[in-house]
């Protein structure tokens, strides 16, 4: 059966970037201006649920965490400093060996591998913390995709899911201003049909037998040049989801 999460032209797409993950001046330059708030949220959510010392160099080792379309490691690479076991899959072989090479070269273990989340099912896997940044508005079959996440994630453990809204203000900022106005990213990143609201998201998380924790709003100040976490959910936003 063909796996919900691969659009073979969304695969093609990132693949032909493969080589610029690294690169904070790059294609990629705005991700890594992203980047800083993500791992934030992630940070204090894992700290919260998992009732860790905030305060250890490592507060979660002895934690698995799966990053999903992991691309060159941008996650990956961080969290791993941070003691959780990481593994990052993603479907593109280009994406895959550029985020082996980076991590290499930090002397940093993590386990990737070019596969999807029904792969992984497949092989009976799960994990603690589970990551879906950026990547359910690329997915072939959404609904069909969360279910399989979803039973990825460990009883006790939880997902993080960033994605877009499907609103006006969505299609102005994050496709039209940010593709064609801005060029921070190639034009034709991203398709507004195949953005999802987060009531809607909400409730396929449901379905699939999680329970949404938390919704929190991202948004670009443009004053200060930066990302900050907000109360506006109308472009960015992401769902902390437990099992």
């Amino acid at each position: 059966m063909h796996d919900a999460s691969i659009d073979e032209a969304e695969v093609a797409k990132f693949s032909a970037l493969a080589l610029e993950w690294w690169d904070p001046t790059g294609k990629f330059a705005p991700l890594h201006k992203f980047n800083p708030i993500r791992l934030q949220f992630i940070r204090d959510a894992a700290l919260s649920h998992f009732a860790h010392a905030p305060n250890s160099l490592k507060p979660f080792t002895g934690l698995s965490l799966l990053d999903i379309g992991c691309g060159g490691g941008l996650l990956c690479e961080p969290m791993a400093r941070l003691g959780f076991t990481v593994t990052g899959i993603d479907p593109s072989e280009k994406n895959i060996g550029t985020a082996r090479s980076h991590a290499a070269a930090a002397d940093i273990a993590i386990d990737y591998r070019k596969s999807t989340a029904e792969g992984l099912l497949a092989e009976g896997a799960a994990f603690d913390v589970v990551l879906n940044m950026e990547v359910v508005e690329h997915v072939a079959d959404l609904r069909a995709y969360l279910r399989s996440c979803a039973k990825l994630v460990k009883p006790g453990g939880f997902m993080i899911v960033a994605t877009l809204n499907k609103t006006l203000k969505s299609l102005a900022l994050a496709k039209f201003a940010a593709e064609y106005v801005l060029r921070w990213l190639p034009s034709g990143t991203h398709d507004w049909n195949r953005f999802v609201a987060p009531g809607d998201l909400r409730r396929m998380l449901e379905e699939c037998g999680l329970n949404p924790l938390k919704t929190q709003g991202v948004a670009f100040d443009p004053l200060a040049w930066e990302w900050r976490l907000s109360a506006d959910v109308d472009v960015n936003y992401m769902v902390v989801a437990g099992r």
